[in-house]
Order: structure tokens, then C-alpha cells, then sequence
């Protein structure tokens, strides 16, 4: 994985960048951290959950441990990254600098793989919430899908400014239902409700661990879904107004937020209504506030309602994501090219809707959120491996890099985070094997498209090769 390609760099010809352009300016860190929130505030309102099933409250309680260190500390050389390599590839132009072409193309493929899953399971959850309300006699299946796949990428069609607005405003409104079921929770805690589930009888099981140390390990899958997709965050460098400035603030207040709320979440909901009804719910929130209260109430009505505003963020949000990575492998010639083309409103049209067209497959033959969960935690957990490795070597490699911000430990800080990212990908296959050997074999499959292809139709002018390109002439030099 050098960082000097043998590969064939193709010249921007007839304007073929000038086709490819995102509109700039239209953020700031404000929009930013509100963007961080929104990628991941639907873990908050169902997913996490499904952890408690797996390893118990004890062992969801490890994993949320683990797995807020390890965002935590991976987030921190991201902001450093971020402010040093300001560009639309984000996770895949940072690895490409690092790692060569190869580790640049396997970190982009792996964010693509954990940003296309992800909205097929935040629909089957919002098909869950629809039907707990009752609405239209409306059920959890593949029309709701539909045109919640339909209805959100044709926003994003319209612009970013308009689709970054719309997600600041959404969030606002979910944040609002997280404080409420806070409020509304608090009266009704019960440490013993925590550990209502039953242990099974293995040789490290408890009350606190009723599933042992291999359910403690199970959990970290659904742990990461309170913080999955923040990663995100640099993927607006190109439309960001001061991204050296804006990027590190944004992403840093951002997972602060979300630690909190995920701790206030895995306390209070299970606290209040028992760990092991909460570990099947698809509506974990309002099905609490009804269940502490002896039925249905105005406040678990509008928690449901604002509990959709909070699923709608992360899937408009991370609809966001995996276009303008898609744009960025597309648009330097990793992936076809035709899919980076921009209209006149500066949007990706086809990496928003080629995407949007598989989530929804996905969703609406699978139904299954815990599946889908997993998948896009294999996808992601590679990608931090990449993401935390991308960090060391730069820091290794080009001391001198001009850096707007600087994490604190330095590399210390990021190989933290790289082994609990290591030891998250082996959780993927603890708790569905199949669906994460599948998915291995799809990213398998994706690297061998780039060594038989795409490696030979790179193209110079795309930032993130000028910025290896750079790199590597600086080098020379310097010998």
C-alpha cells in the first residue's frame, strides 16, 4: 500500500472536473455538528437495543465502554486528518494519502458498504415507529421503504444547502424527544429492571453478564450503532466555508453530544422498563414511556412522532454520506465514472440514487434491522481499521504535514482506537457469521474490481490523487 501508485493516472480531458462539482460554502461548523448528530441520533431511538438481547445490560454496558473510547479517540484523528486533507473522499482521500491507492480505494469501499446498509436498517425502524402509531393501518414493510427512500433522496436532489438546512432541523426536533424521554423516565427508574434478564448458564454468565463474556462482545455490534456514521462528518469538506477551522469543531462537539445522549439512553430506557423487553423492541422509546406509565400517554405519542424526526435525520443524513463518497471514488475513477456527475444544483444525481436503489432491496427483502445492522458495522469497522491506520502513518510519515489542528496523544491516541476497531470486526462474525462472511466476500470481490480495472483509469486532477500526487513529489525532493 505505497503511497507512489504504479498505476495509470488518466488527465482531466474536456472539462471532465468541471462536470463533477459540489457547491461550496454552504457550511459551517455549526451545520457541521448538527450533521454529526444527525448521522447517528437514530441509534438513539432504536438499534442500540437489540445489543441488550445479545450480552444483557452488563454486557451492552462494556461495549458502550469500548466503543465510546474508541469514537472518541478515533474522532480526535479525524479532526486532525480532516483539517489537514480537506476534501470530499474524507475517509478514502485520508487512506490514500497514507496507504497508496489500494488502502485509499479498500477504506472508500468499506464507508460505501457501512453508508449503503445503514439506511435499509434505519427504514425497517421507521417502519416500525409508523406502525406503532397506527398510521394510515400503515405495517412495517416495503412501501413505507419506499417512499421514504423516494421522498429523501429526491430532497437531496434539490441541493445541499436546502438538504444540510433541512437536517439541522430535523435533528433539532429529535434532540427535543431524547430530552423528553429523559423527563419522562427519570421518575420511573428501577436499577433492577436493568437486570431482568435471565442468565444462561454458561460458564461466565451472571446477573450482570447473563450472556457471559462472549455476549459482552456480541454487544459491541449494537453499541456502535450510538455512534456509527459521525465518521461522516469530513465528507462536506468541499462544502464546508472554512473546513481546516470548521471540521475539528464540528466533529468533536458532535460525538460529545452523542456519548451523552447514548449513556442517558442505555440508563434510563431499560431502567425504567426492563432490559429484557427492550431487547425486542422496534420502538425501544415510546414502547418504555408506555410501559412505565400503565399505557399509552400524550408524551409517548409525541416521542413516537418526533422519534420518526430523529430516524428521518440519520437517514437523510447518511443518504448525504454515501453520495459524496460515491462522488469522490467515482469522480477520481476508482468506480465508474458516470456515477460522479453533478447537475446544475451541484448533486451527485447518480451516486444518490444508485445507492438509494440498493438500500431499498435490501430493506425490503431482508426486513430485518439486527441483520442489516451488522452489515454496515462490518463495513464501517474496516473502514476505522484503515481510518486509524491512515492517522499513525501520516503522523509517522510526514511529521511536517501542515495540520489546523493536532490530536491530543497523537498516535497513541488513534492505535487505541485501532485495536478496539480490530476487535469490533471480529464481533461482526460472533454474531452472524454468515451475513458478515458475505459481506467480506463482497469487499473481497470490490478489490479485485480495482486490480483488474479501475487501478488503471485514475484520474490525475481529482483532489485526493493531487494531494498523494503532492505528497510524493515533496518526497523526491526531499532525497
Amino acid at each position: 500500500m505505497s503511497s507512489r501508485p504504479s498505476e495509470h493516472l488518466v488527465n482531466d480531458d474536456e472539462g471532465y472536473l468541471h462536470h463533477r462539482q459540489l457547491k461550496r460554502g454552504a457550511a459551517g461548523w455549526v451545520l457541521l455538528a448538527g450533521l454529526g448528530v444527525a448521522y447517528v441520533i437514530s441509534g438513539d431511538f432504536a438499534g442500540w437495543n437489540l445489543g441488550l438481547a445479545q450480552g444483557g445490560w452488563g454486557g451492552l454496558l462494556i461495549a458502550f465502554i469500548l466503543m465510546g473510547i474508541m469514537y472518541t479517540c478515533m474522532v480526535f484523528g479525524l479532526a486532525e486528518l480532516s483539517s489537514a486533507l480537506p476534501a470530499t473522499g474524507a475517509g478514502y482521500g485520508f487512506a490514500r494519502r497514507a496507504l497508496g491507492p489500494l488502502g485509499g480505494f479498500a477504506t472508500g469501499v468499506a464507508v460505501l458498504i457501512e453508508y449503503a446498509v445503514a439506511p435499509a436498517a434505519i427504514a425497517t425502524f421507521i417502519g416500525g415507529y409508523i406502525e406503532a402509531l397506527g398510521l394510515f393501518g400503515l405495517t412495517n414493510s416495503w412501501p413505507v421503504y419506499l417512499v421514504t427512500f423516494a421522498v429523501f433522496i429526491g430532497i437531496h436532489l434539490r441541493g445541499v444547502g436546502e438538504a444540510l438546512k433541512l437536517i439541522f432541523a430535523i435533528t433539532a426536533i429529535a434532540v427535543i424527544a431524547l430530552a423528553a424521554v429523559v423527563i419522562g423516565l427519570v421518575p420511573h427508574f428501577n436499577a433492577a429492571n436493568l437486570f431482568d434478564v435471565v442468565p444462561d448458564g454458561s460458564p461466565t454468565s451472571s446477573a450482570f453478564l447473563p450472556m457471559g463474556i462472549g455476549g459482552a462482545v456480541a454487544a459491541l455490534v449494537y453499541a456502535i450503532w450510538f455512534f456509527l456514521a459521525v465518521e461522516g462528518v469530513p465528507l462536506a469538506a468541499e462544502e464546508t466555508a472554512d473546513p481546516k477551522k470548521d471540521m475539528p469543531r464540528g466533529i468533536i462537539v458532535a460525538v460529545v453530544v452523542l456519548v451523552v445522549f447514548g449513556a442517558l439512553m442505555l440508563v434510563l430506557v431499560p431502567g425504567a422498563a426492563g432490559s429484557e423487553a427492550m431487547g425486542v423492541s422496534n420502538n425501544p422509546l415510546p414502547e418504555a414511556l408506555r410501559l412505565a406509565y400503565g399505557g399509552n400517554t400524550v408524551l409517548a405519542d409525541f416521542v413516537n412522532y418526533a422519534g420518526l424526526a430523529g430516524l428521518v435525520a440519520s437517514f437523510f443524513s447518511i443518504i448525504y454520506a454515501y453520495s459524496r463518497q460515491l462522488f469522490a471514488l467515482s469522480r477520481a475513477g476508482y468506480l465508474p465514472k458516470w456515477l460522479s456527475l453533478t447537475g446544475k444544483r451541484r448533486t451527485p444525481y447518480w451516486a444518490l440514487i444508485v445507492p438509494g436503489a440498493l438500500g431499498f432491496v435490501l430493506a425490503a427483502t431482508t426486513g430485518n434491522g439486527a441483520l442489516l445492522i451488522n452489515i454496515a458495522v462490518f463495513g464501517a469497522t474496516v473502514s476505522y481499521v484503515l481510518l486509524n491506520l491512515s492517522h499513525i502513518v501520516l503522523r509517522v510519515r510526514e511529521p511536517d504535514l501542515p495540520r489546523g489542528y493536532r490530536t491530543p496523544g497523537g498516535a497513541v491516541t488513534t492505535t487505541i482506537a485501532l485495536l478496539l476497531a480490530a476487535v469490533a470486526v471480529v464481533a461482526t462474525f460472533v454474531v452472524d457469521v454468515m451475513a458478515a462472511s458475505i459481506t467480506a466476500a463482497v469487499f473481497a470481490a470490490a478489490l479485485l474490481y480495482y486490480w483488474f480495472y479501475s487501478r488503471h483509469r485514475i484520474v490525475a486532477g481529482a483532489p485526493e490523487e493531487e494531494f498523494a500526487q503532492l505528497a510524493a513529489a515533496e518526497a523526491e525532493l526531499s532525497n
